[in-house]
């Protein structure tokens, strides 16, 4: 597995098929060579949020400045025929309306990522209204939607045609997440202990869709590791980079639970 990522990042924590490296997605010189088959991630949104060890209120020319040089290296770093599973907002920024969604999704496809489509996650626990705007009257009238986006591309061509052909997705999984209005809720900040966690639904979905078992799933802001989690459930090759020391300690300390949870119920 190791070889799988060819890296100079440093390695955080490792487990048979799960790696976790400490680095920087800014840094093209992070890993070398093409090694993810599927990415699934959900980068800074740009909104204020106070994580450790990056910005999040940057201008939204360099918000999108900050999209274009990871989405790059992302790029670089995955095999032919690789997919892309991107959770954005749908609009919105801090400081004022942008239309966040098109803009990466346009931005992505200049880079050279071909657009596959869009699955909108409606959390049926959060509500992003703060503001009426001109209650009751026409005047300035604020829309929020309690949506966001799950973007999909892929390199290449879209066909996989490489590894082990082998899906384990079921037939009413597949039926339901086709459908592209994906339901479920949000993930506790206070619970995991992270300020902007994604539900574990998430990637766990987007690898039984998009990849196959034994596929590499990359996440290049793990947070607090969900997505290595995921990987670990589904028989997938995870491997996790974080640029926030405690985030990775975080993500092994999540990682090493679920294992012995694992291997608990195995002793059952």
């Amino acid at each position: 597995m190791r070889s799988s990522a060819p890296t100079q990042a440093k390695e955080y924590f490792g487990y048979k098929d799960i790696a976790l490296y400490q680095g920087d997605a800014l840094n093209p010189q992070t890993f070398s060579g093409e090694f993810a088959d599927l990415i699934i991630t959900s980068p800074p949104y740009n909104v204020d949020i106070k994580y450790n060890s990056n910005s999040d209120a940057l201008s939204y020319e360099g918000y999108l400045d900050f999209s274009r040089e990871w989405m790059t290296n992302c790029f670089n770093w995955s095999k032919p025929q690789a997919r892309f599973l991107l959770n954005i907002p749908l609009d919105k920024n801090k400081g004022g309306q942008k239309s966040v969604g098109a803009d990466i999704t346009v931005l992505a496809q200049d880079i050279g990522w071909n657009y596959h489509s869009t699955i909108v996650w409606n959390e049926g626990n959060i509500s992003r209204r703060t503001a009426w705007g001109s209650w009751l009257s026409a005047s300035a009238p604020y829309v929020i939607a309690p949506v966001e986006l799950i973007v999909v591309f892929y390199k290449g061509s879209w066909k996989k045609t490489g590894g082990s052909q082998i899906s384990d997705i079921t037939k009413t999984e597949f039926m339901e997440w086709t459908n592209g209005l994906w339901v479920f809720n949000g993930e506790s900040k206070k619970r995991i202990g992270h300020p902007a966690p994604f539900p574990i639904q998430l990637p766990q979905r987007g690898m039984k869709l998009f990849s196959f078992v034994g596929d590499a799933v990359f996440d290049p802001f793990c947070g607090s590791g969900t997505t290595l989690i995921a990987a670990l459930n589904c028989n997938r090759i995870g491997i996790g980079l974080e640029i926030d020391e405690s985030y990775c300690e975080l993500s092994k300390k999540r990682v090493l639970k679920q294992i012995n949870e694992g291997a608990l119920l195995w002793q059952t």
